[in-house]
């Protein structure tokens, strides 16, 4: 079977939670539609995590970016380039993070267009608060799975991605 036709003649575990009354049509179609959903369903619990702590998922994002550049900083357009899912707007996401008392922002003496972003003592309070929880929820959400199969997941995902990031 080509990968554009049917999937199979009856619907898959997906086509019955969406409530749809066939199968889908386009294998690719469903794989999207299975990827929209699983990030869906396993973003809700940290959604609520991120928001007991005050912050959002792109920012916790950000956090773990500046925080991993040590303590001479990261460049603003570099937080930008390793976001997980981008975000249009890094200076305004910063700006948050910066009122909250997480970051700091200095412009560069060589290049005053650019500034250095860091963390601030209590953006690393915050970070190692959160550590523990964070951690314990990915193992609550994806720890049933075999490692083999982890390993396997993260290597289609990234085949998935390669296409679209040329």
């Amino acid at each position: 079977m080509s990968s554009g036709s049917s999937t199979t003649g009856s619907r898959s575990r997906l086509a019955v939670e969406l409530g749809k009354k066939n199968a889908f049509e386009m294998r690719e179609q469903e794989a999207y539609l299975n990827l929209v959903r699983t990030v869906s369903v396993l973003s809700r619990d940290f959604a609520v995590l991120f928001k007991s702590f005050g912050v959002s998922e792109t920012q916790y994002n950000a956090l773990r970016i500046i925080a991993g550049a040590g303590k001479k900083g990261i460049r603003m357009e570099m937080i930008g380039e390793r976001m997980v899912a981008r975000d249009p707007d890094t200076t305004r996401l910063i700006n948050r993070l910066l009122v909250a008392g997480y970051v700091l922002k200095e412009r560069l003496e060589d290049d005053r267009r650019c500034s250095v972003v860091c963390l601030t003592g209590e953006g690393r309070a915050l970070l190692k608060r959160m550590r523990g929880k964070v951690d314990r929820l990915h193992a609550e959400q994806l720890g049933h799975m075999k490692a083999s199969d982890l390993d396997q997941l993260n290597r289609l995902l990234v085949t998935a991605r390669e296409r679209a990031e040329e």
